[in-house]
């Protein structure tokens, strides 16, 4: 592992992440994981479904 990428990953342990940059994470995984199973999905698709699941709140 180069110096410059185990700088990086040093850096990164311990910072918390906001709650936008959580749902951006969260909405990632679910196209990752829908698209796998079914090609036609899209983040759009995923981001439509996440804004409705927020307003259901």
């Amino acid at each position: 592992m180069s110096e410059h990428l185990q700088k990086l990953i040093d850096a990164s342990r311990g910072r918390e992440m906001s709650d936008a940059e959580k749902e951006a994470q969260r909405q990632s995984f679910a196209y990752g994981n829908a698209h796998i199973e079914n090609s036609r999905v899209t983040r759009a698709m995923v981001a439509e479904a996440a804004e409705k699941l927020a307003k259901a709140k």
